[in-house]
């Protein structure tokens, strides 16, 4: 028998585009297609906007909590800040450091990996084929029926029965769950959200699954008390739209894209590990993939 609470976890967000630029630049880029408009200007140097979507690639992950309408603004005045203190660099003579030597050696490979990503393998990733990954998994997905239920959870049954009285005689089911009922959903006036039959405890799925929209139950009791229900909605659900999903899945098909090919220039490349640990770690692996392929191979 299951225990869980009657009230589902309801933190499914969506979150903001990580690149979404300034609505004005955006309509900017619109008017001035194929033109590296100049954004600002430091010292003579040209910030263009080439750049400050280099900067927002480059940065994305560090700007997913910031609204989108701020990103813009906040990336240049990044690139500002940036040139302003690599303008005093110079100035400094630190192009002669090794400090500077090193940083150039590690930045010049990533700058290398990140233009074979977008040159070579994002053209990879079609919309067609972002659309026939779709497609294939959401033919595995079965229509779920989900049901959007109020409750008022009390301790006994003649708590409840009292309550169910008051409903009767025309109280707001609502305004019932906030002043009666002992759970957090009493904040909401009781609103449970949408949930399937299995996300509850039998005797309240039971219940709440037999109910007509609009209907209210008779005392129901579960380990947690004595709940009146409410129907509020019933639905059948499958698949997620293909638009809420398809950046996802884009970035699914190329991180294989990516691992098909490094794992490609791996077999032909001589890679050596002379960190003693990391050296043990990567044998170990090494045996651990070798028995699972003999494994599947006796299958």
């Amino acid at each position: 028998m299951k225990t869980r609470h009657p009230i589902p976890l309801l933190a499914s967000l969506l979150a903001a585009s990580i690149l979404a630029a300034h609505p004005a630049a955006a309509q900017q880029a619109k008017t001035k297609a194929g033109k590296d408009t100049v954004i600002v200007r430091v010292n003579g140097h040209n910030i263009t906007r080439s750049e400050v979507q280099l900067a927002m690639d480059d940065i994305a992950v560090q700007l997913r909590d910031v609204p989108p309408k701020l990103r813009y603004p906040l990336i240049v005045q990044y690139l500002v800040e940036r040139h302003l203190l690599a303008q005093k660099a110079i100035k400094d003579g630190l192009t002669n450091s090794e400090e500077y030597k090193k940083r150039v050696r590690f930045y010049q490979y990533k700058a290398l990996r990140d233009a074979y990503f977008q040159t070579r393998i994002k053209p990879q990733v079609t919309d067609n084929e972002v659309r026939k990954a779709y497609e294939k998994e959401a033919s595995k997905v079965k229509p779920v029926e989900r049901v959007r239920a109020r409750h008022i959870l009390v301790s006994t049954k003649e708590e409840a029965e009292k309550v169910l009285k008051e409903l009767k005689a025309g109280a707001k089911f609502e305004d019932l769950a906030r002043k009666y009922s002992k759970d957090g959903s009493k904040e909401f006036g009781g609103d449970l959200g949408y949930f399937t039959y299995e996300e509850m405890v039998p005797e309240f799925s039971k219940a709440v699954f037999a109910l007509k929209k609009g209907q209210v139950s008779q005392p129901v009791k579960t380990d947690y008390g004595w709940h009146i229900i409410k129907l509020v909605d019933r639905k059948k659900v499958g698949a997620r739209p293909f638009e809420e999903v398809a950046p996802g899945i884009r970035s699914l098909l190329l991180r294989q894209k990516v691992q098909q090919e490094v794992a490609k220039l791996a077999k032909q490349a001589k890679i050596e590990i002379f960190d003693p640990e990391l050296k043990k770690m990567d044998e170990e692996n090494r045996k651990r993939l070798e028995q699972m392929k003999n494994k599947t191979g006796k299958k």
